[in-house]
């Protein structure tokens, strides 16, 4: 059976007989631009060697389509309606499998379940790409990004998204602008990115108030070893820009444990070559890594 290409009036006819409606505080926006869905598993390059991570599946729509090229999908919505009907369009489909699962388990972490079954589907064939593929909930992309990036084993080959323009512009955000912090720094310190298309506001139901856009994120095997305790970069960075408004000479005073002067602070930025009359913002990627990696040799028990 080919997969369902979604419109409005097929949402709108199939929510009717159900009785149920997007619900906003979910973050339900659901594509029905045709075409949109083809963009993005292009842009992902779909096929038989992938296992496919979607969160937010809604109606199974991308679902379908992903499976159809031969991948393997693990599927999951915290809401018990759309995983209902998720796993009701992909019945009878061997490579796909529905969670009704919160993706994460706070704000730090991604659910257990949700891994194991990743790597079950990982484990039932070494060679598969772990990909992320999804039209995410605007309010679980960035701490799922996130987490998916620093996760210690579970590496993505690839992330193709839509997400909110806003956040498609912090990621790839330069310094000393408004849009630059720590998933900026975050993303470009371990990836590639790039806006593949954007998305006005028309191509969903409901219509969001802002604009998308999907994004592909290429982790780089290098970038993550220059990187080296991704834990421990993602840390500091987090901690530096949780004070962005302050120069960075007394953001540091008050880092790790036992006492470190500003002046003591001054002295160490210096013969590391960086400057304390920086803020966060101001501060680039290459700047983080030498932050990083200095603080580690300065806190090695941190």
């Amino acid at each position: 059976m080919p997969p369902v290409r979604q419109t409005q009036s097929y949402l709108r006819r199939l929510f009717a007989e159900r009785g149920i409606a997007p619900q906003r505080r979910l973050g339900q926006n659901f594509l029905i631009d045709l075409n949109i869905h083809d963009v993005i598993v292009e842009a992902a390059e779909v096929g038989p060697g992938d296992l496919i991570l979607e969160v937010g599946p809604g109606t199974g729509a991308l679902t379908s389509l992903m499976a159809s090229r031969g991948a393997a999908v693990v599927a999951v919505d915290l809401d018990p309606a759309m995983a209902k009907l998720a796993a009701e369009s992909t019945a009878g489909l061997p490579n796909v499998r529905v969670l009704h699962r919160d993706a994460l388990a706070g704000k730090h972490e991604i659910n257990a379940e949700v891994l194991d079954a990743v790597r079950s589907g990982l484990a039932s064939d070494p060679a598969r790409r772990f990909k992320l593929v999804a039209n995410l909930p605007y309010n679980i992309a960035t701490p799922l990004i996130s987490n998916l990036l620093v996760h210690p084993d579970l590496r993505p080959e690839r992330m193709v998204v839509t997400i909110q323009r806003e956040l498609a512009d912090r990621l790839i955000a330069r310094p000393s602008t408004g849009a630059y912090g720590s998933v900026s720094v975050l993303v470009q310190a371990l990836a590639s990115a790039s806006i593949v298309r954007n998305l006005p506001p028309s191509v969903f139901w409901p219509r969001p108030k802002v604009d998308s856009a999907v994004v592909e994120i290429r982790p780089d095997a290098a970038f993550r070893e220059r990187v080296g305790d991704v834990a421990w970069f993602h840390k500091v960075v987090r901690q530096v820009f949780q004070h962005r408004r302050k120069y960075i000479r007394h953001v540091l005073s008050g880092f790790g444990t036992g006492d470190w002067t500003r002046a003591d602070v001054d002295v160490w930025l210096q013969e590391h070559g960086l400057s304390g009359q920086l803020r966060a913002e101001e501060i680039d990627v290459e700047g983080y890594l030498r932050l990083a990696h200095a603080l580690r040799e300065r806190f090695p028990d941190a």
